[in-house]
């Protein structure tokens, strides 16, 4: 590798991989937004051709779509629960070596999927379904080839078609030409409110050709999510005049309420025959239209100048991009005779942005962020490391920090989760919505890889942070970090000296029977490397370790092997060849422990490399290998793995990581872990250097946060 101290020209590598189409694809949305809210487009720069990019409508055609939807951190809804159910209604009991213990696992996806849930399923098929994120507004063209005439339907009237995205500053803009006319849209997403805007050009205006229509769906209970056009007597939207150009829609669904305020340039904002269908018509060549979705209806409603228009927005967004560039870590690969090297670049380049627009709220994301919903738009918390973690060793601390303080809102429910199952501290959910409460799932409520995340992701903003801001971590956070870390000392269980992990437990590699399960290898060093973060937070606080936490360390259970190489599990099957190769997460996510010798890991993963499944494997399990090869030493392996030419590991036009087809038509934790190993592998850790192969790669890198290690890194890594 040829590694330069040159400052990177950030603007010339972020403009490289600006985002341009030509023509209409359903999987290819572009979103502008800004971590807690955003606004999905089609071809149009607009959501015009709504059935086009509905999931469900394009399964129907042999085709993926990805919806264009407009979703926030703060927009959710709850279904009528007529027959009152509780999470205690969705409960079975496992036998432990403590006794009985329930778990909410009565859900069943397929069941869920086919529409007929038995009755024993019911409460939990209702709770796994709530609440779950609403669209909260579709805002897009209507285009008619003459005056009157029929809405266009079809994307393929279109000709002429050149829509970019320019990621220096959020912004897209769009060209085509309808009926002989061109039409010209730009699109932009206020940087700190739920904001959108849009200029529209075009001669189609004058006579009406062109207006926008402003429309709602009811929310949607089923698996898929798509918004529900078909229920008008569920919701309700009252429009309300306001000033000349402008005014607001009330939105009510059961007990959810918001407002939609719209600003123009002088147009006219008209109620449609149809329920919820409003139109924006402007007899001007141009059209300028600013859409604010107010999740409480009560707020004052801003006048005037003080709604600042599109320019406003659109000059917020330059600015706010421009400095969401110009800081953290940056990697500039040209001149690599590498033929890979350009594609690595435009993966790192378009993963920062969907991630920035996506994974950057005030919660922890679902794993379709604010594109479009994925089990019913609630947060995958074993996903919330790979969303999130690289924006600490990225060096943007900021953004993975505005999250955290959600694990305080729900600690007392992580509290009273661990009480039911007779644990002390606190133990954190798996699929959840902002409140906290979990939803049953026989998968879901036994996994256990998510508790040492808000552990190492607070380690990660630690380590980011100057010297003031660790200070408050520390102060914010200590109670978090020990009743996290109480809950995983408590959960092992002490056999002639040894601790385990025992049943029921289900790893991260989620098809093993969690009623006999033991001794996942990936948990275990997961667990050490968990209570040693608390540790070093005692320390920080001027406390002493804890003994009973280094008795536990000291004396874990070594991760179970066969023929020199690990197993993912100590009990049998001992190693399933498909789903998530989770058990090299052992030493690359997680730093070097005692648990884990590297030589024999790297025959682990050459044996994994060489014999696993991979078309049921998922996008973090790319990046897992590329971490371990990594910390092994190799980064040539890295590369190899991290670019591994498989299915569910290309990155679309628009840079999204498609998994299951229309349930999952991008998949942000594939973007975020993409973006955590390529930080690991140009940065290294605490003590062991980073850096790209030597041969065939030219790289500048800077501004990169080394990933911890531990005491423990010596030997075969450290020697490489």
């Amino acid at each position: 590798m040829t590694q330069t101290t040159e400052p990177i020209d950030r603007q010339a590598v972020v403009a490289r991989h600006a985002v341009t189409l030509t023509a209409a694809d359903p999987q290819h949305a572009l979103t502008v937004g800004n971590g807690d809210f955003a606004y999905t487009a089609d071809i149009t720069g607009m959501q015009t051709f709504r059935d086009y990019h509905d999931a469900k409508t394009a399964m129907k055609r042999g085709q993926v779509a990805v919806n264009t939807a407009t979703m926030s951190s703060w927009g959710w809804h709850e279904m009528p629960n007529p027959e009152g159910y509780v999470l205690d209604d969705a409960m079975s009991r496992y036998d432990t070596a403590r006794g009985p213990v329930s778990y909410p696992d009565r859900y069943d996806m397929e069941q869920a999927m086919r529409g007929n849930v038995t009755d024993e399923n019911k409460p939990g098929a209702w709770l796994h379904a709530n609440p779950q994120r609403i669209d909260l507004g579709r805002i897009g063209l209507q285009l008619r080839s003459t005056p009157g005439g029929d809405i266009e339907t079809d994307p393929a009237a279109l000709s002429g078609i050149h829509q970019t995205l320019d990621l220096w500053t959020g912004i897209i803009e769009t060209s085509f030409r309808y009926a002989g006319e061109l039409v010209r849209v730009q699109t932009a997403a206020a940087p700190d409110s739920s904001r959108v805007g849009f200029r529209i050009s075009s001669q189609l205006l004058l006579d009406a050709r062109l207006t926008v229509s402003v429309l709602f769906p009811y929310a949607s209970e089923g698996f898929f999510q798509t918004s529900d056009w078909d229920s008008p007597t569920r919701h309700t939207s009252v429009l309300t005049s306001g000033t000349s150009g402008s005014a607001s829609i009330l939105r009510q669904l059961d007990g959810t309420s918001y407002r939609v305020d719209l600003d123009t340039n002088g147009a006219d904002i008209t109620a449609s025959v149809e329920p919820h269908h409003f139109t924006v018509t402007a007899a001007q060549p141009t059209l300028e239209l600013v859409a604010a979705f107010i999740p409480d209806p009560t707020a004052p409603r801003e006048q005037g100048a003080a709604t600042g228009g599109f320019p406003m927005v659109r000059d917020a967004s330059t600015r706010s991009w421009k400095a969401f560039w110009t800081s953290g870590a940056a990697l500039d690969f040209q001149g690599s005779s590498d033929p890979r090297a350009h594609e690595l670049e435009r993966r790192t380049v378009l993963s920062q942005y969907l991630t920035a627009v996506n994974s950057a709220g005030v919660t922890p994301p679902q794993e379709t962020g604010l594109i479009t919903n994925s089990w019913q738009g609630k947060f995958h918390l074993e996903m919330h490391l790979w969303h999130a973690a690289h924006f600490a060793t990225w060096g943007r601390p900021g953004l993975l920090e505005r999250s955290m303080p959600w694990y305080l809102s729900i600690l007392d429910q992580a509290r009273a989760t661990a009480a039911r199952q007779g644990y002390p501290g606190a133990r954190w959910p798996k699929h959840v919505g902002p409140d906290g409460r979990e939803s049953p799932s026989p998968i879901g409520s036994l996994l256990i890889w998510q508790q040492p995340h808000p552990l190492y992701l607070l380690e990660l903003l630690w380590r980011a942070s100057d010297a003031d801001k660790q200070f408050t971590l520390v102060n914010d956070y200590t109670e978090l970090v020990h009743e996290t870390a109480t809950f995983m000392a408590a959960f092992t269980e002490e056999r002639k000296g040894i601790f385990h992990l025992p049943a029921p437990v289900m790893p991260a590699q989620e098809f093993y029977d969690a009623a006999t399960t033991e001794d996942p290898t990936f948990e275990l060093t997961y667990w050490w490397w968990g209570l040693e973060i608390a540790q070093l937070w005692r320390e920080r606080t001027g406390c002493n370790r804890k003994e009973d936490w280094t008795k536990i360390q000291d004396n874990l259970v070594p991760p179970h092997s066969d023929g020199g190489r690990y197993t993912a599990v100590a009990t049998e099957p001992h190693l399933r060849r498909d789903d998530h190769p989770s058990l090299l997460a052992a030493f690359g996510l997680v730093p070097p422990t005692p648990l884990i010798d590297p030589d024999q890991m790297e025959k682990t993963l050459l044996n994994v490399l060489e014999t696993w499944d991979w078309p049921t494997a998922w996008g973090w399990d790319f990046p897992v290998m590329a971490m371990t090869a990594a910390r092994l030493g190799n980064p040539a392996l890295a590369i190899d793995c991290l670019l591994k030419d498989e299915a569910k590991n290309q990155y679309s036009l628009v840079g999204h990581n498609a998994q299951m087809g229309g349930i999952l038509p991008l998949y942000l934790p594939g973007n975020g872990s993409l973006l955590a190993a390529v930080s690991l592998i140009a940065a290294g850790s605490d003590k062991t250097p980073g850096g790209f192969p030597e041969t065939g790669w030219t790289v500048k890198a800077e501004g990169f946060i080394p990933w911890p290690s531990t005491e423990h890194a010596v030997g075969h890594s450290a020697a490489r």
